[in-house]
């Protein structure tokens, strides 16, 4: 068989190239195969040759060996389509995620997923090719729990995926590539703005992100800034931008300082979760992604700065922040 390396193959060595091609095949047998049975531009090479793009790599194997060893050209299995296209260029795709939909898989749900849904979107359109981009599959970037709605961003391609999963680890981490907004409704009246500064630690059995005292040395950073966008009957629908990433990083920070979110389960207030289910039917936390704004932009994506990509709130969040007596009726 014989395929060209492409922009996902281009700078990577030819033996992990072809471990991801050969999938069956042991990184021994790997070896061996490029010894006596490969050659890139009809030369033999090495496998720590780094491949470039449009380098044509031949492996003179049978063909039932080539498939027995985890070739083959599988086709990706049509998944509905429930996210909203926010943006799209020909490296990265931005989009809005539902309420209920997971990210990634887990161990319970593995096929109706985000991720799965966009490589069916990408497939459908030919820019994802099963079998073809050999080394590559579409995946976020960052990542949303079940009933966060909001942005999401994938790259298209192994570069861009590359440059955006630096690009939303920045902040604390690093360069504060991505300023990162959600809006959420909170219990109680705030009328200023906090700046929210702490150290957490994650109880991973409980599923739990416990906050600590910024002034210890246990556990990491955890900042974020909340502004108050409009209050009412004791409730107030607020804007919170991530200094940095952490897992439940909004909802246990609000609930530390006073204020947790509208039917968090987890870290909010009892009462309060108790009338938005009966009057809402609420269960879960109200919390939406709804504003990234690129700073500067990583290698491949530096043509992306000063970008901003926008997705509006439900129309649920907007009943239930209006219904509580959070007026929305303004420009985010």
């Amino acid at each position: 068989m014989r395929f060209e390396a492409g922009e996902n193959e281009a700078g990577r060595r030819l033996d992990r190239v072809l471990k991801k091609v050969l999938r069956n095949a042991p990184l021994a047998l790997v070896y061996r195969i490029i010894r006596k049975d490969v050659k890139v531009n009809g030369r033999r090479v090495s496998g720590e040759t780094l491949l470039k793009e449009g380098d044509a790599v031949e492996i003179f194997l049978p063909d039932g060996q080539i498939e027995a060893l985890g070739l083959g050209r599988p086709s990706v299995a049509k998944a509905k389509k429930q996210f909203g296209v926010v943006f799209e260029d020909e490296s990265i795709l931005v989009v809005n995620k539902p309420f209920g939909l997971l990210t990634h898989g887990d161990a319970v749900e593995k096929k109706n997923t985000l991720a799965n849904q966009v490589v069916s979107y990408l497939a459908e359109k030919g820019i994802y090719i099963p079998g073809v981009t050999k080394t590559f599959a579409p995946a976020p970037a960052n990542r949303l729990d079940r009933n966060t709605t909001g942005l999401v961003l994938f790259g298209k391609a192994l570069p861009a995926a590359r440059d955006l999963a630096v690009m939303m680890r920045g902040g604390a981490e690093g360069p504060a590539y991505v300023e990162k907004y959600y809006l959420t409704v909170v219990k109680g009246s705030l009328k200023t703005p906090l700046a929210l500064k702490a150290r957490m630690i994650r109880d991973e059995g409980a599923n739990v992100t416990r906050v600590l005292p910024s002034s210890g040395e246990e556990g990491r950073d955890m900042v974020t800034e909340v502004r108050p966008l409009a209050a009412g009957n004791g409730f107030t629908f607020v804007e919170a931008k991530l200094l940095t990433g952490r897992t439940h990083q909004i909802r246990a920070q609000l609930a530390d300082a006073g204020y947790p979110v509208v039917g968090d389960r987890k870290y909010g207030d009892a009462a309060a979760n108790r009338m938005v289910s009966e009057k809402y039917e609420l269960t879960t936390q109200l919390l939406h992604a709804y504003r990234l704004t690129v700073v500067c932009g990583a290698a491949s994506l530096e043509y992306l700065k000063g970008k901003t990509f926008r997705a509006e709130p439900p129309a649920r969040f907007a009943e239930i922040a209006e219904g509580l007596g959070c007026c929305m009726k303004m420009k985010l």
